[in-house]
Formats: C-alpha cells, structure tokens, sequence
C-alpha cells in the first residue's frame, strides 16, 4: 500500500449530483483494511459502519480499496484516512478532501429611486467555495473599469449621468461568475433642451416646440402673454409626450404672431423659456431666450394652483 499522503482531492458542489472517490492501493500482504472520516469509521472490509447512505464500497480487491461519496457537500470536506493492517504492523494514507461551491449571489439591493445629489448605498451578498470576489461596474458606454471590488457600493451626490443599471458580479474560479443588476433611477427637475423662434408665413401651418429633459418626465403648459394655452381652441393644438410639447397653429394669423412661453414641471421644479412665432419681414434673432429655472412672476398663481390640485 502506499504509505505517503496523496494530493488533496477538488470537487465541485454542484446541487447534489457530484460524486468522489477515494481509493487506497494495498497488496497480498494486508489482512485488515478500512476506511476513515476523521475519527468514524465509514467502512471495516466490505462491512459498512456508517449510517450515511451516500457513501459506499466501490471496490475492495488485492489490489485496490475504494468507497465513493455521492451527492457531495460542504460538510463532507476534510481528511479520509485509510487504514490497512499487515503481519508487520499497521499502515495509513490520507486524502484530504476539499469542496468547492460556484459562486451565489444571495443577497442583493432593490431597484432604487434618489433624488439628484443624493447619496446611493448598494449591496451586493455572494457565497461560494472559495469565497467569491465580487465588483460591481456601472452599465454604460461611458463607463470605464470597475466602481467596486467589495461587497458594497458608495456613491455620493449623485447625478443625472449616473442613473442607469450597476452590475454586481461574484466569480471564484470555481464556475462562470453569476452576475445580478440593480437599477438606480435619479429623478432631476426639468431642463428645456431645445426650442427655436419659428417663421411662418398668414394661412401656413405653423409649429411650435418645446423639448424638456427630467425624471419624472415633465408635463408641459403653454403661454401667450398672460392667457393659458388649452387643447381644444379654435385652430390650436396642443400635444404633450413625455419629453416635448407641440403647439400647431393650423391656419396662422397676424393675432398669432408673438411670443410664447413653454413651461415644463414636475414635483421637483420648473422651468420656462420663450419661443417667438413670426411674420415674413420680422426682425428677431433667430433663437428662443433659452431655458430659465425661475418663472416668470405672473405665471406663478396658475403653477402653483395646478400643483395643488395634481400632488
């Protein structure tokens, strides 16, 4: 028999359906043989000792004494000995079993909600055999390298960029790295992007828009001067989506030259910018005034009342 230690033996956990054996080589010189978990007694010859199921006797041959373990677990790790008695004295050899377990993510943070500059905690829980080393990285093409190579995930003051789904994964060698994602919304109150002074000439259609970006996504009200502008007047339409409103003027007259004013909100803040309609010949600058986070003053009483009245 061989008298040395053997290498230790690697098997993978794999949901109950691994197996290991583990197998002595003896010779016409043993007369007694038996294998050992530690202490206990597994098997004495062909006769088995312990009450495990799992376990049994594979071979016992002049040549070869092996059992095998079937569905292999965590606890079945550790040294098996085997134990054979000759006419000169007795002999070991030991095996020491080691489990190894993929990676499982089994703890991970909810789909959040911030506000902008807010401060974000996410947390991410893996358990494997060897312990899984776990990262988490931002999915997005500007995104470079990992944010974390910890369990957890600290950003502070967040921002609008930084919204998006963050990917946490737990590798340990063992199987392909297990991968869950969390998606992290940062609401911001409204910004108009993009508006333009519109010519058009008396009888033409004429269009008017008002593009905003924010989370939640913006609602939209139109102004001329002081009046609101409401779907269902007479040659006016008023289309809101999630993040544009458009005023069309279906036959455009000289009372609808001027200056109008795109409002956008949401629960978190406002803002408004001018767009000029005109007549061939007019003089103007070719642009809107731009986006401006405080309304103007006479538009604040309808704001606020409709506020109210929605939250």
């Amino acid at each position: 028999m061989q008298g040395a230690a053997e290498d230790p033996k690697h098997v993978r956990e794999n949901d109950g359906k691994s197996s290991q054996c583990v197998r002595c080589i003896v010779d016409n010189r043993v007369t007694r043989v038996a294998w050992l978990n530690r202490s206990s007694i597994l098997y004495a010859g062909n006769d088995k000792w312990c009450l495990d199921p799992r376990v049994e006797l594979i071979a016992n041959t002049k040549t070869h004494y092996a059992i095998r373990i079937n569905d292999v677990d965590v606890y079945d790790e550790g040294p098996y000995t085997c134990s054979v008695q000759t006419d000169n004295h007795p002999k070991t050899s030991r095996v020491h079993l080691i489990v190894q377990v993929p990676p499982k993510i089994v703890e991970i943070s909810s789909d959040i909600s911030i506000n902008e500059g807010g401060n974000v905690s996410l947390t991410c829980i893996a358990t494997g055999r060897p312990d899984p080393t776990i990262t988490w990285r931002h999915i997005s093409p500007k995104a470079v390298g990992f944010l974390s190579e910890d369990e957890y995930l600290e950003i502070t003051g967040i921002t609008r960029e930084q919204s998006g789904e963050y990917e946490c994964s737990a590798s340990n060698d063992v199987a392909t790295p297990v991968v869950r994602r969390v998606k992290v919304t940062v609401n911001y109150p409204p910004y108009i992007s993009d508006t333009k002074n519109t010519g058009v000439p008396v009888g033409q259609k004429g269009i008017l828009q008002c593009e905003a970006s924010a989370v939640p996504s913006a609602e939209f009200q139109w102004y001329k001067d002081d009046k609101r502008l409401t779907e269902g007047q007479k040659g006016l339409k008023v289309e809101n989506k999630a993040f544009f409103s458009r005023l069309t003027f279906f036959n455009v007259s000289e009372q609808d030259y001027g200056n109008y004013t795109c409002v956008a909100y949401n629960q978190l803040g406002n803002t408004n910018a001018s767009i000029i309609l005109y007549g061939p010949g007019a003089v103007h600058d070719g642009n809107s005034g731009g986006s401006r986070r405080a309304v103007c003053v006479w538009l604040l009483p309808f704001l606020l009342l409709h506020l109210l009245l929605k939250f």
